[in-house]
């Protein structure tokens, strides 16, 4: 505080007239001299006195302030670095800092936990004298590169050593970095633990080569089995039949000649047995012809099942014209597909439905398609005999019928054989039905 201006004045005024009185010669200038002296000193030191101690008063409290301002400082720089710290020991990926040289200036905790080393043990050395031996070519390059800026990152799979001797994968990323107080650049980045990750890759790469193996001793199997069944087939083309139709031969001759002889027990019986060679031999050709489906070569083409269809029902007519069967089919049913193979379908689908209404006076056969999302369905449905759904697993199974023979002939090789050709067309085939209500057979085919 600054000395009061109302006090100046008369100190000042008291200061100038003492000196004229001091000239008058009269004993009694003398005291009063010495108090307006006094009074004028006092009136000054006063003011400053005060000015002085509220000056001091005034810094010390802005040291205080100061004061308390540098440890609030402080406190909160010690929980800002309290707070990363707990960060970097939370992460379970390894967090290392380089310097210019390539040796390890900090690495969090998770070091530890992966390698097993302490952490004063670890820090000053290069990363590469904890990796496996025939990873410190890959890895010096990598980071070195990074170091010298020819290359901006480092992501690499590396095998460390642990403390223990054990082998862990790690993923290495690494970036260059730089602070004013290096004097060269150096590396950061994480080691992340992927050991579980390697491990599954390598199971699942041994399953695979052992699944290899497998399907190639499978496929040496099944070609071995193509083989054996083109023998058969050619055993039952050539050998079978020969004394299949001696059999029938002899039968024929035998009812020729001894017609008139022949009571009608024995002439009944070399009816069977003629009919059942007869059977057997078309037995024989479907087996051969199921065999020759199988290994026949997909040619793709565009096919017109409306047009197919229409044909097949004409020559269905000329071998029954006396019966009366209304026929609708879709028309533009179109695919890419066999052309031969899908005759083949077509014929056995539209041959069954023909076949199982024939008991109906006015029958009704219906050839349609749907789309069910991206994919068309076929169906091909009639109003004939139908089937019990309860046996309807058996009806694309060789050589099994649900009717009997002398109800509806047939050998039980159509269905399959139309099983085989959709599936190597990459479809499915399926089939609802009820007993004398019709049936319905639906089929897709992958395009």
């Amino acid at each position: 505080m600054k000395p009061s201006p109302s006090l100046l004045p008369a100190v000042l005024a008291a200061l100038a007239a003492a000196p004229a009185q001091a000239t008058q010669p009269t004993a009694q200038g003398a005291p009063w001299l010495a108090a307006a002296i006094v009074f004028a000193a006092l009136a000054l030191a006063v003011p400053l006195s005060l000015y002085i101690w509220r000056d001091l008063q005034e810094r010390r409290l802005r040291h205080l302030a100061s004061d308390a301002g540098r440890q609030a400082t402080e406190r909160a720089l010690l929980r800002t670095q309290r707070r990363y710290q707990s960060v970097l020991e939370s992460v379970n990926e390894v967090i290392f800092r380089t310097d210019g040289d390539g040796r390890l200036s900090f690495l969090n905790g998770a070091w530890q936990t992966i390698t097993g080393y302490p952490l004063a043990d670890s820090l000053g050395h290069e990363l590469t004298d904890f990796l496996h031996p025939d990873d410190h070519i890959l890895a010096r390059t990598r980071l070195q590169a990074v170091t010298h800026g020819t290359q901006a990152e480092c992501q690499c799979e590396l095998r460390l050593l642990t403390r223990s001797g054990e082998v862990r994968w790690v993923e290495a990323v690494g970036r260059r970095v730089a602070d004013d107080l290096d004097e060269q650049p150096g590396l950061a980045g994480t080691l992340d633990d992927i050991s579980a990750r390697k491990v599954a890759e390598l199971t699942l790469r041994n399953i695979n080569q052992e699944l290899e193996a497998r399907v190639r001793l499978r496929t040496a199997e099944l070609e071995a089995s193509n083989r054996e069944l083109e023998a058969f087939s050619y055993s039952v083309s050539h050998d079978l039949r020969a004394p299949l139709r001696a059999i029938d031969g002899f039968a024929q001759i035998l009812q020729e000649e001894l017609d008139e002889r022949l009571d009608d027990d024995a002439r009944n019986h070399l009816g069977r047995i003629r009919a059942a060679t007869q059977r057997m031999s078309q037995l024989i050709d479907d087996l051969i012809e199921l065999a020759r489906l199988t290994r026949h070569p997909l040619k793709r083409e565009t096919v017109d099942l409306s047009a197919m269809a229409r044909q097949i029902i004409d020559e269905l007519r000329a071998e029954e014209p006396q019966r009366t069967v209304e026929v609708d089919i879709a028309p533009r049913l179109t695919v890419n597909a066999d052309r031969n193979l899908m005759h083949v379908v077509l014929d056995n689908l539209l041959r069954n439905a023909w076949k199982f209404t024939a008991r109906r006076e006015h029958a009704h056969i219906q050839v349609q398609a749907e789309r069910e999302g991206e994919q068309r369905v076929f169906c091909v449905s009639d109003d004939g005999a139908g089937f019990d759904m309860a046996f309807a697993g058996n009806l694309f199974r060789p050589f099994h019928r649900l009717h009997p023979g002398n109800e509806f002939p047939g050998t039980g090789i159509g269905l399959a054989t139309v099983q085989r050709i959709v599936q190597r067309h990459g479809g499915l085939i399926w089939a609802h039905g009820r007993p004398g209500e019709g049936a319905r057979f639906y089929f897709t085919l992958g395009q």
